[in-house]
């Protein structure tokens, strides 16, 4: 110990008392190894204390004060003026302090460890078992109630969903044939389609009235199907809304209007997740629909949509009618002027 080699040599005069009951006598004061000597003037070693056992009972007061641990009868006084004995003293019991273990700091750093692993976990693990388990449980009816919400959210942008007595079983009849609970013709928001919970399919005005092939209009919903797939609608509202919405769904089984005002402008204004071609394509086959006229509404040119074109599930054979001519035309006119 560097501090030791220092003050090895050093000595003091002190004045000591093994107990109350008897007279202070003066004494040498002395440094050893890890104790301080006190021993009469005849170089006879009267006691041994431990530096590392030492206390102070009146710090930054004179005289100065020891005792060893435990036993404040026994006393040992240094004036003032043994300005190097009591520096020695100080440092050497920092120095063995510091040499000494901690396992109180060591306990501490062990359960900060143990609270951060677990802070850790909850933060990436919890949101997103939360998440999972929301989307598991939630049951069809209450998907169903948060699609007609959002539902009624786009309206406010969109206009009122264009409705026609004669086109409605038309398009209850395409919803069958694509597979899913429910079309929504919208005269605008939409840019092209777009699935909600519940199994609703919202579909740009434009996908009926500017083509003149039913298969079309399908072949988006069936894409919306693919996408679900991938991705249910309503585990996208979660991964928008954040772990909050899953909690308050889970406790509360509804929605703040501010909850479903973030999803819809989020959902409205930026692209759908494209979907790969390998799973659309199965799904146009589960469904008995072409991909090819979904493919040249999305690129004229075929260039970008190549796979859904030579890879077309029914392409070479008898085809069932999407929608009859006579539907077709009333669900044309569904929006009206």
């Amino acid at each position: 110990m560097t501090a030791l080699k220092q003050y090895q040599r050093i000595e003091a005069t002190g004045l000591w008392r093994p107990s109350p009951d008897e007279q202070r006598r003066e004494v040498v004061v002395s440094i050893g190894k890890a104790t301080l000597t006190i021993s009469d003037f005849n170089d006879k070693a009267l006691t041994h204390w431990s530096l590392a056992a030492l206390e102070r009972q009146n710090p930054g007061d004179f005289p100065a004060i020891f005792n060893p641990d435990g036993d404040p009868d026994e006393t040992l006084e240094l004036a003032e003026a043994e300005t190097t004995m009591l520096e020695a003293i100080d440092r050497l019991q920092r120095a063995i302090d510091r040499s000494r273990p901690h396992p109180g700091r060591l306990r501490w750093l062990s359960v900060g460890g143990v609270v951060v692993a677990v802070l850790a976990v909850l933060l990436l693990w919890l949101p997103a078992a939360l998440q999972s388990h929301v989307v598991s449980v939630v049951p069809e009816v209450k998907r169903q109630e948060i699609g007609d919400t959002i539902l009624h959210r786009i309206e406010r942008v969109s206009g009122q969903a264009c409705a026609s007595q004669d086109a409605q079983a038309s398009l209850d009849r395409l919803a069958r044939r694509t597979g899913v609970r429910q079309i929504v013709i919208l005269p605008a928001g939409v840019r092209d389609s777009l699935s909600l919970p519940g199994g609703t399919v919202l579909l740009s005005r434009s996908l009926v009235e500017d083509h003149e092939d039913p298969a079309v209009a399908a072949g988006y919903v069936i894409a919306e199907r693919a996408r679900s797939e991938n991705q249910d609608p309503l585990e996208d509202l979660l991964d928008r809304t954040g772990p909050s919405t899953a909690f308050r769904l889970l406790t509360t089984g509804r929605l703040t209007p501010s909850i479903v005002d973030t999803y819809t402008e989020q959902v409205l204004s930026q692209p759908r997740p494209a979907v790969g071609e390998e799973d659309l394509l199965a799904v146009f086959a589960q469904a008995a629909l072409p991909s090819t006229p979904y493919a040249y509404a999305r690129d004229i040119t075929g260039e970008t949509v190549l796979g859904l074109i030579e890879a077309d599930p029914m392409a070479g054979r008898a085809l069932e009618q999407v929608l009859p001519d006579r539907d077709w035309v009333q669900l044309q006119n569904i929006c009206g002027d």
